[in-house]
């Protein structure tokens, strides 16, 4: 085991919200790994943004736009920083952040925890190379929420590569009605007529991030806003509230699952999206990937990218290069010749 996977185990005896920001303290210090050069097979394309992997970090662990360079550098193709609100908030009380380690599990009650716009922009202004995404939230007191999102996107413009409206957390009272057909066409006609009123709106990627826990006719109603208003693209998906067949002492805990229960339903739920969708958009596939072969699966089921947290929590930020190599052996096994290919091929 090198250094890398033992300091994730001696990590995992820690409380995980304390290990959570000492992980996040010693990658700022320059501990973390550096993957070597991706295979050619896994360069591609999202939505304008060229990609050197497809396979990003998800919001959540750098909520905070601190350590996106050393995460980068760790092998990632892209990552996304949040959940940034537009005033700083403490979030719910601890403790809010469970591991099931028999799941190889995650339960968060967070509540978009995070330091409010202005640290996070200034880091962003100072981040270089790479693609780096906002991940945009409101604050839980907020009086107008759609203005809460316009507002992160007016002050992070030119700063982040992409923005991701993120209106599924399901730790933020009342948020997921967001979602909605009418909620979600004034919130998104808002944030789309923000973003035509600043330099070079059309050409920075926006996305929705939705929830799994979603009937049919909502993903069908999502889908024809998301095209109307002329979105890059959905996320499927965020936590769910849902509680599947758990061993874990923290299986009741109220919050959001994440980790290997979740891939079955948001894998499910994003096959229904690629369905509804109907080409009119791209999707990125998140929710229990710890592998390549999970990957490979969201890839196959219509996913562009992909993106990953959990299971750093479990395998450290040295699992990317083991996804990165069994997916490009996949993809060429099964003799495609780029990620793009793949997309959407099950």
């Amino acid at each position: 085991m090198d250094v890398h996977g033992l300091a994730t185990r001696a990590l995992r005896g820690l409380d995980p919200e304390d290990a959570h920001g000492l992980a996040i303290l010693g990658l700022k210090l320059g501990l973390g790994p550096r993957a070597p050069a991706d295979p050619p097979i896994l360069a591609t394309e999202v939505a304008g943004l060229r990609l050197p992997n497809p396979v990003g970090l998800a919001p959540g662990f750098d909520k905070n736009a601190e350590v996106f360079g050393p995460m980068l550098r760790a092998g990632f193709g892209f990552a996304e920083c949040g959940t940034v609100t537009p005033l700083p908030q403490a979030g719910n009380p601890r403790p809010r952040l469970f591991r099931l380690s028999e799941d190889r599990a995650v339960i968060n009650r967070m509540g978009f925890n995070n330091a409010g716009l202005e640290p996070f922009a200034a880091r962003l202004a100072r981040r270089g190379r790479g693609i780096v995404g906002a991940n945009l939230g409101a604050n839980k007191d907020s009086e107008d929420r759609f203005a809460d999102y316009t507002t992160g996107l007016r002050r992070l413009w030119g700063l982040a590569s992409y923005f991701t409206i993120n209106i599924s957390s399901p730790n933020t009272p009342g948020l997921r009605a967001l979602q909605t057909r009418a909620a979600l066409e004034e919130l998104l006609g808002r944030i789309v007529a923000t973003a035509d009123s600043l330099p070079q709106g059309q050409a920075v990627p926006m996305f929705l991030k939705v929830a799994p826990d979603l009937e049919d006719d909502e993903v069908e109603a999502i889908c024809d806003v998301v095209a109307a208003c002329g979105l890059a693209g959905v996320i499927v998906s965020n936590t769910t509230i849902a509680r599947p067949s758990l061993a874990s002492v923290h299986a009741s805990e109220a919050g959001g699952l994440s980790g290997a229960p979740l891939f079955a339903a948001s894998t499910r739920i994003l096959r229904r999206f690629r369905q509804a969708a109907d080409g009119r958009f791209l999707l990125i596939g998140a929710g229990g990937i710890a592998s390549g072969a999970d990957a490979y699966a969201k890839i196959r089921a219509g996913a562009s990218a992909v993106q990953l947290y959990s299971a750093l929590a479990y395998d450290g930020p040295g699992l990317v290069v083991r996804i990165k190599q069994e997916l490009a052996r996949r993809l060429d096994a099964d003799g495609f010749r780029s990620v793009a290919e793949a997309v959407g091929t099950e």
